[in-house]
């Protein structure tokens, strides 16, 4: 398989640290791409120019997280990260929802902080952070649990993006609950292994 990436990319993230769960990531073959420059490798494989991007062994592409992650899901032996059935699935798919959640606002948002100041660009992003800030609220009322699932890497994942890109604007200060679960959870290979580097 393969699989184009950026290594900042929080969505790349938590595809390699599903890999590395299902034990599978020797399986995968990382290529670099910058999505922002739409390479034409890229684009042969998905036509909106995002990363994560994989391209299987018998060359279907898939693109999205949320997809490749349960495309990983139907491979290795490891135990599930994508609950069958009962409350802990809806439960790991709610989290990975406020996960994914989290990101869709703050990887545009820091976008937005990057350009010239004008009211209608800071307006977005007064948006953005408000609809990080409601969803780390949520998450400290009812922090994920120790196994790791979908949710549970996906929620750690976006937390993770916050400490890399918005450290002047820390989340943990009174969320105490929720950075002691996610201080915990980080010990953990699949998300060690991935932190986020320059």
């Amino acid at each position: 398989m393969k699989l184009f990436y950026s290594a900042t990319s929080p969505y790349v993230r938590k595809v390699m640290a599903c890999a590395i769960q299902r034990g599978i990531v020797d399986r995968i073959e990382t290529t670099p791409s910058n999505p922002h420059q739409s390479p034409p490798d890229l684009l042969a494989q998905n036509p909106l120019s995002k990363v994560p991007c994989l391209v299987t062994d018998d060359g279907m592409s898939l693109f999205g997280s949320q997809l490749i992650c349960e495309f990983l899901e139907s491979m290795g032996e490891a135990l599930p990260l994508f609950p069958v059935m009962g409350p802990a699935r809806w439960r790991a798919l709610k989290l990975q929802s406020i996960g994914d959640g989290i990101l869709d606002a703050a990887v545009p948002c820091r976008g937005e902080m990057g350009r010239p100041k004008e009211d209608a660009r800071d307006a977005a992003i007064a948006r953005y952070k408000a609809a990080i800030a409601r969803a780390v609220d949520v998450l400290e009322t009812d922090p994920p649990h120790k196994h790791i699932d979908i949710g549970s890497i996906t929620v750690a994942c976006a937390l993770g993006y916050l400490d890399f890109r918005y450290a002047s604007d820390p989340w943990r200060p009174n969320h105490p609950k929720l950075t002691e679960w996610y201080e915990a959870f980080s010990q953990n290979a699949c998300m060690a292994q991935t932190a986020p580097k320059e």
